[in-house]
């Protein structure tokens, strides 16, 4: 793609590593036109940066413009682009997060950002069950929205899991575009960036930085119409995430766990604190006034719906309290169980214990 003056000279802008966000940002606003930014830089710089620093805007307008085109053919050779403020793909929703990010690194499909976005998230650890229902609920609000999440284990790979399939999925990542982290996911990446879209605000060779995360989440919050939190403990780095969309009047959602579990104390706290009560996609679409896509109901058996029945009265069971309960032998409720598995019905929690979704 062609980039226009104002959009190369906000990528050289965000090149130079003598100046930290704010300044950054004071410098275009102080410019009026980015382009001005190649021809005036010096006298630009005198106005926002005081006192002057001897030395630090040496150049002229060619060489500014060389190291710009430079900066963009290497964006170019990787398969990489940009998109700027000045951009008209610039994510609107962006503008009322603190920070916004003046340059977006994206390898993928850019066509994404034009579409409506939801956030879902949660903690590193989660339960068997909740990763089966994250990942559900991510599969059918590509329906609606292209889902935006990080790139980690546990809830970020449930929200990939279900999304990726359809293309609907953007990942933004606390590092550059030529790092990958967890070097685990490499494979993983390069499926993400083929299907969807990775998106960052971090030049392609930064590395992961302990602040990066948090500002990444502020991200994931801007980017998205709402956000729902799979799973987080008591001080858990996701409900950084759910905090963001607070601030900036987003809706926040969080499925519901068993009263003392640890991984789930931050979502109850969520849900007694005003957040959405959800376990499936329809929740989301309703409070978006949304009408959810049809879905057919998988057939079942009356072994099946026996078994079924038992789980959803109580919850979590034990396979042999299943038996009990349900008048079976364990081997009928093992297959039973097996078979609601892969119907998207019930999750295996470990010990042989098994939970409804």
């Amino acid at each position: 793609m062609e980039y226009s003056a104002a959009e190369k000279a906000i990528i050289w802008l965000c090149s130079r590593p003598e100046f930290d966000s704010r300044t950054r940002a004071a410098l275009l606003r102080a410019s009026g036109d980015p382009a001005r930014i190649f021809s005036d830089f010096e006298k630009i710089c005198s106005q926002v940066i005081h006192p002057p620093q001897n030395g630090l805007y040496k150049g002229d307008r060619s060489s500014r413009g060389r190291e710009a085109e430079n900066l963009v053919a290497a964006l170019r050779e990787k398969g990489y682009f940009a998109v700027t403020a000045a951009s008209a793909d610039y994510p609107a929703a962006l503008g009322h997060v603190y920070d916004p990010p003046l340059v977006l690194y994206g390898a993928g499909n850019r066509a994404l950002l034009a579409e409506r976005k939801f956030c879902v998230v949660g903690s590193r650890v989660l339960p068997p069950w909740a990763e089966k229902t994250g990942r559900s609920i991510s599969e059918a609000l590509t329906q609606r929205f292209a889902v935006v999440t990080g790139f980690a284990d546990g809830g970020d790979s449930a929200a990939i899991a279900g999304a990726l399939p359809s293309g609907k999925l953007i990942c933004v990542l606390p590092n550059g575009l030529d790092v990958c982290y967890p070097a685990s996911h490499a494979q993983l990446r390069r499926d993400v960036a083929k299907k969807g879209l990775l998106l960052t605000e971090y030049p392609p060779a930064t590395g992961v930085q302990k602040y990066s995360f948090h500002a990444r989440n502020r991200l994931l919050a801007g980017l998205s119409e709402g956000v729902l939190v799979l799973a987080a403990g008591r001080k858990s780095g996701t409900l950084i995430t759910a905090d963001c969309a607070l601030e900036y009047g987003r809706e926040v959602f969080a499925l519901p766990h068993n009263v003392g579990a640890a991984q789930g104390v931050g979502c109850n706290e969520l849900i007694k604190k005003g957040a959405y009560l959800c376990t499936d996609a329809e929740d989301i679409f309703a409070a978006f006034g949304m009408q959810a896509p049809a879905r057919r109901a998988p057939v079942l058996s009356d072994g099946e719906t026996r078994v079924l029945s038992v789980l959803r009265e109580t919850g979590e069971l034990h396979a042999a309290v299943v038996a009990e309960r349900a008048g079976m032998s364990v081997c009928e409720v093992q297959a039973y169980l097996s078979s609601l598995e892969l119907k998207g019905l019930a999750v295996r929690s470990g010990g042989n214990r098994y939970a409804p979704l």
